[in-house]
């Protein structure tokens, strides 16, 4: 996509701050990661911004750059991308409900786990930056370092019946789907 999806207009809001209000009362502290220089959206003045140490490491530079800003505040974190528009906060709370054990409580529905929908324990950074310094960047590779709970769809449907929570956006297709789904004109 063109646009940083965090900048990508979703109504009267942008994406970004579509899901930091989906965790504002729901979580805290809510924190959002991004890269060193990114400009975002205006966002209310009680979240915290923290820009990763390095660049272009992607989604696991950003969960250890996350994680190591709130260890002094939590044991874990829920952790989403920007682009994720129908988060709901009842999927939020019943993901961190299930996170008992785990280092990492991740949904799974059609055989796919669903990392960027998940709750990460800070004592997993160790791990995240093993795998960083070896140049393993994918966010499922720290799933199969660590103690991991798979969270099926059918026990998330309670709270969120078509798991809307997990549908991301990656794609111009996706987005006017998304935009169409929410009755949003596309071009808005």
């Amino acid at each position: 996509m063109r646009t940083s999806k965090a900048w990508l207009r979703f109504g009267e809001e942008y994406l970004l701050q579509r899901v930091v209000r989906v965790f504002t009362g729901t979580l805290e502290p809510v924190l959002v990661v991004s890269a060193p220089g990114q400009q975002l959206p205006c966002l209310p003045d009680n979240i915290e911004i923290v820009r990763d140490r390095v660049s272009d490491r992607g989604p696991l530079e950003a969960l250890a750059t996350g994680l190591e800003a709130i260890s002094t505040q939590a044991d874990a974190a829920f952790v989403s991308g920007c682009d994720a528009p129908f988060l709901r906060p009842g999927f939020v709370r019943c993901l961190v409900r299930l996170a008992v054990e785990a280092d990492i409580t991740v949904p799974h529905e059609e055989g796919r786990l669903h990392p960027l929908a998940a709750v990460y324990r800070v004592r997993v950074l160790p791990v995240i930056q093993e795998l960083l310094d070896a140049g393993t960047l994918r966010l499922t590779a720290l799933t199969e370092r660590c103690s991991c709970r798979s969270v099926p769809g059918s026990a998330l449907r309670d709270v969120d019946p078509e798991l809307e929570s997990l549908r991301n956006i990656n794609t111009p297709e996706e987005y006017r789907n998304a935009l169409s789904t929410s009755g949003i004109p596309w071009g808005d």
